[in-house]
Order: C-alpha cells, then structure tokens, then sequence
C-alpha cells in the first residue's frame, strides 16, 4: 500500500481535473482506495499463506532457514555495531543489511501470529 498511496493521490487529482461531477469523482475515488485497500489485503494473506506453510512443513530446513537467515543477517549487523567488520563494508551496505533484518522481523512476526492463530482455529 505504500508505493500505491502516491499513486492513488496522482489519480485523484487527475480525477478531479477531469470529472466535473464532484459526486461522480468522489465516487471514482471512493471506488479505486476500495480497490487499492482489496489488492493490499489479498497480498498480505498470500504472504501470510506462504510463512504459514513454511512454519507448519513437514521437513525442519523448510520451518526454521527464514529464522536461521534471519539470526545470521542480526549477527552481521550486531558485528558491525562491534567493530567486527570488513574494511570495504559501506554504511549503506550495512543499512541495506539492517533494512532486510527489520522486514524479515515483520514478517517473522507475522507468520508466527498467523501460526499460532491457525492451531487454535484448527485445535
């Protein structure tokens, strides 16, 4: 929803210069957030979809390689606030790094809400 929210305000100026029915373009408006919020929905369940079936594999690798990845990219980024970095380690390499552990861990989180949500929906 965050690429699509400047969009959605481009259309809606656009909108505005176009339709002279301030009802009409209220409604166009209305019509595309609705659309834009029903995409942003179904992403997010086919995400959780995909954590939730990698959490309940049947093989160990399949459950636990997003949390190794994870603690791995947390270790780097923890070494780099240690001093235990590479010479050519650039701030913005290591802020990418932080960006991915920061993503990762929302989306740990997620997976593991959704997780626990589906044993006691199942349960």
């Amino acid at each position: 929803m965050n690429m699509i929210t400047p969009i959605l305000g481009l259309i809606d100026t656009l909108i505005d210069k176009a339709v002279p029915d301030r009802g009409k373009a209220a409604e166009l408006k209305a019509s595309l957030k609705q659309q834009a919020l029903n995409l942003s929905e179904a992403e997010l369940k086919s995400q959780t979809s995909i954590i939730v079936a990698e959490a309940t594999g049947d093989s160990w690798l399949q459950r636990n390689w997003r949390p190794l990845v994870m603690m791995f990219l947390t270790g780097l980024v923890g070494a780099h606030w240690l001093g235990f970095t590479p010479a050519g380690l650039t701030e913005a390499e290591v802020l990418s790094l932080l960006g991915i552990v920061k993503v990762g861990l929302g989306g740990y989180v997620v997976g593991r809400s959704a997780e626990k949500t589906m044993k006691v929906y199942k349960g």
